[in-house]
């Protein structure tokens, strides 16, 4: 009896071991947003029931202190959860107030930046080349509302093609030295894949090794080219995408499976391991599914199943 004892104990220890660290991320970060009053209730009453099957069973023992040492550090959750909502409450009066006081400088910024994209832009962020609509994908929204621990830029571009992709990945992108980038390239380059599949593979193959001499552990994937109608000369096109992305360790995203794609799954997931105080870096398949989960959703409300006019 006295191992059982040992490992409900080890058990408890190992369950509870990432409550303190919620407890400090949630006060460090001053909001409420994205903590969950629920979830936190739900654990409460776990311990409770625990506790109080402890007290029926007349098993008072160091167990039993554990319980209570959890149940009190889940416990001040709760306080930190009040108090991170008076600041939110605060910040928002603040806010009010700010936008009352605005002047006229602050207002031509937001007519000059209609998308809400921030003039200043970060160095080692997460990048999204493409062209076409892709220029369309609220990147910085989508990062926030998905709580993305890195920012992430849109460098989408009209009529984009191959030749001058490398030039623009210098001048554009290498002073950012991000560290992701998301490449949706070759829509326009159909053609030059057929006639010059050598040339087709050679510009690709020059675009990565311009990004990896700027960053050599910059994280690449390339996202295949929209194909709802099974374009023979697109599937060509595509396999060449996925035959460098093998040959150059790059992560492949394949826009045929975007019907099958969750991002509200994927959100759901998020929010737990936020709530959990974990903080991994997300990979780039995820990042692109939940950019093209969305143009391909908006494209369907635009009335049109058309996913090339969602992906270039």
């Amino acid at each position: 009896m006295e191992y059982a004892h040992l490992f409900e104990c080890f058990m408890l220890v190992c369950f509870g071991f990432s409550w303190p660290l919620n407890v400090i991320k949630a006060y460090k970060a001053r909001t409420a947003k994205g903590t969950s009053l629920a979830f936190i209730l739900l654990i409460i009453t776990g311990y409770i029931a625990g506790i109080s099957a402890k007290l029926i069973n007349h098993q008072i023992n160091y167990v039993l202190a554990v319980y209570f040492i959890n149940l009190a550090i889940v416990m001040l959750n709760i306080f930190v959860y009040i108090r991170n909502k008076r600041l939110d409450k605060k910040a928002v009066v603040n806010k009010e107030v700010k936008e009352e006081n605005m002047n006229y400088t602050y207002s031509l910024d937001e007519l000059i930046n209609p998308m809400g994209k921030s003039s200043k832009e970060e160095k080692n962020a997460v990048i999204l080349l493409g062209s076409g609509s892709d220029r369309d994908i609220p990147v910085q929204s989508l990062g926030k509302e998905f709580k993305f621990n890195f920012k992430i830029y849109n460098k989408s571009a009209e009529d984009f093609s191959l030749a001058i992709a490398s030039q623009y990945f210098m001048e554009k992108i290498a002073p950012l030295s991000p560290e992701g980038i998301l490449i949706h390239l070759g829509a326009g380059d159909i053609s030059l894949c057929i006639n010059d599949s050598e040339k087709f593979d050679k510009l690709f193959m020059d675009l990565l090794s311009r990004i990896r001499q700027s960053n050599k552990k910059c994280r690449i994937a390339l996202v295949s080219i929209a194909n709802p109608k099974g374009d023979k000369t697109i599937s060509v096109a595509n396999r060449h995408i996925k035959a460098i992305a093998d040959a150059e360790k790059c992560s492949f995203v394949n826009l045929e499976n975007v019907k099958l794609w969750n991002p509200q799954a994927t959100k759901a997931a998020v929010d737990f391991a936020y709530n959990m105080g974990l903080n991994t870096r997300k990979p780039l398949r995820d990042v692109a599914e939940i950019l093209y989960s969305y143009a391909y959703n908006a494209s369907l409300e635009k009335g049109t199943t058309n996913t090339n006019s969602v992906a270039g």
